[in-house]
Formats: C-alpha cells, structure tokens, sequence
C-alpha cells in the first residue's frame, strides 16, 4: 500500500509542468527530432465468476511514465514506474542516446483542450465492491435460469478502468485527460448428449457503471444462453459459395479484420497491406463506406485524445468505395508528411504508441435490412460472428460463426453450426450488393505487436452475392 500512495503522490505532482520539460530536455539533450512522455495512472477492478461462485476479486493501481525520442527513422523508448524525479531523469537519459548531436531546447508547454467529452454518470470507483458482484451475480444466475438441465457451465467477467493520463512533448503540447470504461461478458456452455456448444455475449464503453442500466446484466446472461442452448439442435452448416447475409447484429469483426488492420499505417508503409499505395483508388464497390471514429459517446474503443495526445477525430478511410486514408501516429504520419489523426495507441505506459483502430465501422446504406434478407434468395444468415484469422499482406481470411441460419426462398430458416467464412477481405468489399439501414456494434480488446486495446466495430446488415462457407454438410437438407 506504501508503493500505491507513493504513485498517487507523484502523479499529483507531475501535473506541475516544470518536471515534465525538465525531462523532455533531458531526453532531447543530445539531439532528436522529437521526444515525448506518456504519464499514466490506472485503477482496475476485476471479476470472475464460475460455477456459479465468484472466483476472483481484484483491485489495484498501475502508474508509471514512458519516455520516447524519435530521431531520423530511429525510436528510442524508455519506461519507469519510479515517478520520482530522479527516475523519470534517469529513463530520460537512457532515450536521449537516440540523439546524434547537441540540441538546446526551450520548452514552453501549451494545454490542449479535447474537442469531445464523455458524460460519467455513475463512477465505476464509487461503485461498492459488493454493488459489482450483484451485478456480476444477476449474470450467471439469468444465464443458468434459461435452462438449468442443459446449461452446464457460465463463466462471467466484469471490469472497469479509470485511467488518468498525462502527455506532454517536445512540439509543447500538454494534455491531461481521463478514460473511464466498464464491461460485462458472459459465456455459457449447454450440452445434451455429446453436444456440447457455448454462446457468448458482452457489453462495454467509455461510460461509468451505467452501462449496466442500458445493457442489463440480466440481458446479457440470458443472451449468451439462449445462444448456447438453441446451438444444441442446430443442424450442421451446408458448405459451398453462397449468398451470405451478414446481420447488423453480428457487429464488425469483418472489416475489423479483414479491412481494418490493412489501413493502419505502419503495416501500410511497410508493405504489409493489401491497401499499400492505393489511396485514391477504388478497393470496395460503391455502397461501401469504412469510417473510423474515436469520438462516439458509449463506445468501448472511444477517446479525447489518442497517447500520443492528438485529439481524436472521426477518419473517413474509404468514402463510396475510394480509399481516401489511412490510420496514422505521429512517426508513420511524419514519414508520409501528413498530420496525425489521432490513432496512435498504446496498452500502457511500458509500450510505444502504434497505429490502431478505435471504432471502426461501415457507413449504414439505404436497404431495408428485412428486404436484404428476402433478395438473398437462399444462401447463409450470420447473426453473429466469432473469432478467426486475416492475413494482412494478402487479406485472406476464414472467421467462425457464432449463430448461423439458412436462408430459404428468402425467409430465415433453421439454425446451422459449424459454419466458417473464408474469402479475401478487399474482394469481399468489392462485391457487398446491399447494404442496410441499421447499424451493430460488438466490443473487443484488439491484440497487435504484444498490445491488447480496446476497441469497437459495427456495420450494417451486409447481402454478399458469393462467399466460401465451410461447414460439415453438403448442400442443403
């Protein structure tokens, strides 16, 4: 508890600016092009529930410092948790050998205002303990209330953040800001005979405990267990090329993985996108719109200012099936020699800022997403998308379907399991036939270069003339 009162102290402090130029001075000292430091303090709260017991409570604070210089296409990073003056100067000096020269700096710092707030209702730190377990409790008892026979297993996990950042650079921008986020996730197994199948089901944002009178505990438990037990009689999924309708509720893990880390500038600039040299170009067909937006309110991967403290702004990265941008921090944006857009995104203060995603989603259309699904004809219902893997140089990619129905004659028909989507992203995108009036979002934490962030994606219900199904029947039964 001493080491936790000794961060709350220094981060106090550290809201004085002459420390902090003391050390961008110290880190540039012997030359760079620019230097900046990330100062963070975090409090976490965790839950687990399993077999019905809560399993696992913990609580705690993270706080420490990082310190970059960028010199030529060389980065020096250095981290500390000692915010002391004295480990802060001492990180500074380790990163200040990037420099190849002298360089006398004087640095006057000017606070930058964020261009969007988010409303905090309910404090996820003045929440009780005990408040948060009832909640957690709600879950995994509405979730087994479903069916107790054939629900076997529920697993719920609860957590909040309240991050408090300070960033200051070279430049003598100054930012100070506060990210809170909350989340709930139930995942239930049902089994009957040798079936055995899990549903799953989250709820998160940038918003305080609050969520969970908007998405209700309860709602989300009983969720992922109908899932879960309507999975047991499932038929197995056809497999073949065939119309495939993705619903808006299955939220975007398409163009999350197979678009959006293929617009990410440092991937773009080393050749390792598909979308590499193509601004301006046509890579999707003429309905289709990709927008990444970290300032929505009630979105998980939202934010006023990005770690690198560029305010965060709503990024049109293909407009009517054009490319017309890419996501860029700070040292990829330089390279190109464009500004920023406020995606330069870190896990912590132990890791450099790289370009991700915040909230990226396809544009909704103008198609009535009940019509999409009775022009489609016959072919595959995605109602909800799980976990799979892209290849971002080429953007192949194969996904699992969480929920899954046949199309027959224009009308949803039975549900399938087993199904999986392989196809190419950016060809996939070229051939989207309709796209819907409505607009689903789904949370996740974003793993890239050893970082986990968070993040949301969403699109519209999607008619897809032709992709690959795999699955364990062939043809229709």
């Amino acid at each position: 508890m001493g080491k936790v009162k000794k961060h709350n102290q220094v981060v106090l402090k550290l809201v004085e600016q002459a420390l902090l130029k003391e050390v961008l001075q110290e880190a540039l000292k012997n030359g760079g092009d620019f230097a900046d430091i990330f100062v963070e303090h975090k409090k976490i709260t965790g839950i687990g529930c399993e077999g019905g017991k809560i399993e696992r409570i913990h609580s705690g604070i993270e706080a420490g410092a990082g310190i970059r210089v960028v010199s030529g296409d060389s980065t020096a990073y250095a981290y500390t948790n000692d915010l002391g003056r004295d480990g802060l100067l001492e990180a500074a000096r380790i990163v200040s050998h990037a420099g190849g020269g002298k360089n006398d700096i004087n640095l006057e710092l000017r606070r930058l205002q964020p261009q969007v707030l988010f409303a905090i209702r309910q404090r996820p730190d003045a929440v009780t303990t005990e408040q948060k377990v009832r909640a957690v409790k709600a879950a995994d008892e509405a979730a087994r209330s479903v069916d107790r026979e054939k629900i076997k297993q529920v697993m719920v996990g609860y957590g909040d953040v309240v991050q408090k950042i300070i960033i200051a650079n070279s430049e003598g921008d100054y930012v100070e800001d506060e990210r809170v986020r909350t989340r709930l996730m139930v995942q239930a197994v049902a089994a009957e005979g040798e079936v055995i199948q899990t549903g799953y089901e989250a709820a998160g944002s940038h918003s305080g405990f609050e969520l969970l009178e908007r998405d209700k505990p309860e709602e989300i438990g009983a969720a992922a267990a109908r899932r879960a037990v309507r999975m047991l009689a499932a038929r197995p999924a056809p497999a073949g090329r065939m119309p495939v309708v993705l619903a808006g509720e299955a939220g975007g893990t398409m163009v999350h993985e197979a678009c959006g880390h293929g617009l990410e500038a440092d991937l773009v600039q080393k050749g390792l996108s598909v979308y590499a040299g193509k601004k301006g170009q046509q890579v999707a067909a003429e309905n289709v719109t990709v927008i990444d937006d970290a300032t929505m309110q009630d979105r998980y991967g939202s934010y006023s200012f990005d770690d690198e403290g560029v305010p965060a702004r709503k990024v049109v990265l293909i407009e009517n099936g054009i490319l017309k941008d890419y996501l860029y921090d700070r040292v990829t944006a330089k390279k190109e020699g464009v500004e920023p857009n406020g995606h330069g995104r870190r896990e912590s203060y132990q890791h450099k800022p790289i370009p991700r995603m915040a909230n990226t989603y396809i544009a909704p259309g103008r198609d009535d997403p009940r019509e999409i699904i009775r022009s489609a004809g016959s072919g595959l219902l995605v109602k909800k998308m799980g976990g799979g893997q892209v290849n971002t140089t080429t953007g192949d990619f194969v996904f699992d379907v969480a929920e899954g129905y046949l199309i027959r004659d224009g009308q949803v028909g039975p549900m399938v399991r087993g199904a999986t989507l392989t196809g190419n992203g950016p060809e996939v995108l070229r051939v989207v036939e309709k796209v819907g009036s409505d607009l689903g979002f789904t949370i996740g934490t974003c793993g890239k270069d050893g970082q986990g962030v968070p993040v949301s994606d969403a699109q519209p219900t999607l008619l897809i003339r032709a992709l690959t199904v795999g699955g364990t029947a062939h043809g229709e039964e």
